[in-house]
């Protein structure tokens, strides 16, 4: 039974910083990313790893403050977040998979969208004030 749990998460000023973590148990899927939405809405990419070569993509807003990456000897997803502001206030969820195929190819991790991965974490509160 694969878990995602991710810990990290708190309340930090604006201008601060936050590194949240996602231990997966046993599992090295092709993809991980980190998404962001509030309970009932849709889930938003931050950011996405392919595991096999480091490969990293990024939202707009996150590109150039956020920082994803992956120790694949200890299964766990990292998402360093560096001048957080007030718009970055979210719950954050792992995702594990990467599955998916148009046409036989594999989807780029990046292209994934929150309904393509099949694991996921129960995400973790950041509050920026």
């Amino acid at each position: 039974h694969v878990q995602l749990v991710e810990s990290g998460g708190g309340s930090v000023q604006a201008g601060g910083s936050l590194t949240l973590s996602c231990v997966t148990s046993e599992y090295t899927p092709r993809c991980m990313g980190w998404f962001w939405g509030a309970q009932g809405l849709k889930r938003e990419r931050v950011a996405a790893i392919t595991t096999g070569d480091g490969t990293t993509t990024y939202s707009d807003s996150a590109k150039g403050r956020f920082t994803i990456s992956r120790d694949n000897a200890k299964n766990t997803l990292y998402l360093q977040m560096n001048s957080l502001v007030l718009e970055d206030t979210a719950m954050y969820y792992c995702a594990a998979g990467g599955g998916r195929r148009v046409r036989g190819t594999l989807v780029p991790c990046g292209n994934l969208e929150w309904g393509d991965f099949v694991y996921y974490g129960q995400g973790t509160q950041v509050t920026v004030s």
